[in-house]
């Protein structure tokens, strides 16, 4: 090979200049838009990491906020078994007053039975168990009483109404433990 094809191999001082020139400028083009992708990808990857982290935070108020109140109902009605025990005693009781009350010689005993019988209810009132009061007469409610029978009503007014509770209803705070056993009028 002679000097002549050596040189013709070899590029210019001003086509060096060039290339670089091109290199640099394809450098400068590429790399905003490599960065501009780059960022752009890492704020998408926050916005989604942020996104993920506020959803699993709400769930969990969420879950933090359901147990918590299961807890609490939990607490209040944790002796619903044993006092759904105890109500057929009071009703026991209640039954022994009537049957004493024409018995004279027996009132020291009836007293002595009303103390405990009232010990007993006041308890159960401690631990917020309430009797379902002022039924006759107020119009049929199947989400706290149980109709027994109906019976014709004596007056047209009672129709649909309670006329009389067989078996006297229960609530544990907001909860009906025992349904009040009625005969409605029809």
């Amino acid at each position: 090979m002679s000097e002549k094809e050596t040189i013709k191999d070899e590029p210019t001082a001003s086509q060096e200049q060039e290339l670089t020139e091109n290199v640099k400028e394809q450098e400068t083009n590429a790399s905003p838009e490599a960065d501009q992708s780059k960022e752009e990808k890492l704020q998408l990857e926050v916005e989604d990491l942020k996104d993920k982290y506020l959803r699993l935070y709400s769930e969990f108020e969420n879950y933090r906020r359901r147990t918590s109140k299961e807890r609490l109902d939990l607490i209040k009605t944790a002796s619903e078994d044993l006092i759904k025990e105890i109500l057929p005693i009071l009703d026991d009781f209640e039954r022994a007053f009537k049957a004493s009350e024409k018995e004279d010689d027996a009132a020291k005993v009836r007293e002595g039975h009303e103390l405990v019988f009232h010990k007993l209810v006041k308890t159960l009132e401690n631990k917020g168990v309430k009797v379902m009061e002022n039924l006759i007469g107020n119009p049929f409610d199947a989400d706290t009483q149980e109709a027994i029978t109906q019976i014709p009503a004596p007056t047209e007014d009672m129709k649909g109404k309670v006329i009389d509770v067989v078996e006297k209803g229960y609530t544990l705070g907001e909860k009906v433990i025992r349904f009040a056993k009625v005969v409605t009028g029809s």
